[in-house]
C-alpha cells in the first residue's frame, strides 16, 4: 500500500531537516542551499523545498536573494551586537509577561534542564542546545506572539555565533553562565519579575560584551 504524503507534511519534513542542520552548525552562515540538491537528497519535489525555505526565512534561519537562491545569513560583529542589544530590551519584557503564567510542571522542567546544562559543560553541542531550550522555555508563558516570535528569530540568527563563542571560551567561562542561570531560575520560581528581568538583562549583556572581545568568531 502506497502512503501519500501531503504537500504540507512534505514541507514540514524538509523544514525540520534544514532547521536542525542550520541550528546544529552543519549548514554554516553564508552557505547556499541548493534546492535541486536538497530535493534529491530528501526524495522530495521542488515545491515542498521552496515552501520549507519560505518557512525558514520567516524564522530568521535563511535569507533569499533574487536570481541566486537561499542561504544562511552571515552577520557582521556589529549586526550581532545590535541584535544582542535588542535581546537585552525585549527578552526581559517577554520574561515578565511569561512568569505569571508558567506552570509548576514548566518550573520543574526548567530546574531539570539547568541540571542537565551543568552536567554537559564539556559538550558544546549539547550545552548550546540545552541553553536554548532553557531560555525559550522561560518565555513559554508569554502570550504576545509578536514578541515571542521576534525573540525566536533573534535566537535563530545568532545561534552560530553563540556556538562559536562557547567553543572558543571553553568550560572555563561556563561557570558564569550556570551561576546566572541559577539566579534567574530562583527569581522565576519566586515569581519575582523585577529580579528576573535584571538578571536576564545582565546575562545577555555580559555575553554581548564578551563576544565583542572575540572578532575571530565573525571571520
Amino acid at each position: 500500500m502506497t502512503t501519500v504524503t501531503s504537500p504540507e507534511a512534505a514541507s514540514e519534513r524538509v523544514a525540520a531537516y534544514l532547521r536542525d542542520a542550520i541550528l546544529n552548525g552543519e549548514i554554516a552562515p553564508g552557505d547556499w542551499i541548493r534546492q535541486a540538491e536538497l530535493a534529491e537528497r530528501l526524495g522530495a519535489s521542488r515545491l515542498p523545498v521552496r515552501e520549507a525555505l519560505r518557512m525558514l526565512q520567516a524564522e530568521g534561519l535563511t535569507d533569499y536573494e533574487a536570481n541566486r537562491g537561499s542561504r544562511v545569513p552571515k552577520l557582521s560583529m556589529h549586526e550581532v551586537e545590535v541584535i544582542y542589544q535588542m535581546r537585552e530590551r525585549l527578552e526581559p519584557l517577554a520574561l515578565a509577561e511569561s512568569i505569571p503564567h508558567l506552570t509548576p510542571a514548566q518550573l520543574a522542567q526548567l530546574a531539570e534542564l539547568e541540571d542537565h546544562i551543568e552536567a554537559e559543560l564539556d559538550d558544546v553541542g549539547q550545552f548550546v542546545r540545552l541553553d536554548r531550550e532553557f531560555h525559550l522555555l522561560t518565555y513559554a508563558g508569554c502570550a504576545i506572539s509578536q514578541l515571542s516570535g521576534s525573540i525566536v528569530r533573534m535566537w535563530n540568527t545568532t545561534q552560530h555565533y553563540r556556538r562559536a563563542f562557547v567553543t572558543l571560551t571553553g568550560p572555563s567561562r561556563q561557570w558564569v553562565i550556570t551561576a546566572e542561570h541559577r539566579l534567574l531560575l530562583d527569581a522565576i520560581t519566586r515569581h519575582d519579575s523585577v529580579d528576573a528581568e535584571r538578571y536576564l538583562s545582565g546575562h545577555i549583556r555580559r555575553t554581548r560584551i564578551e563576544l565583542a572581545r572575540h572578532p575571530e568568531v565573525f571571520g
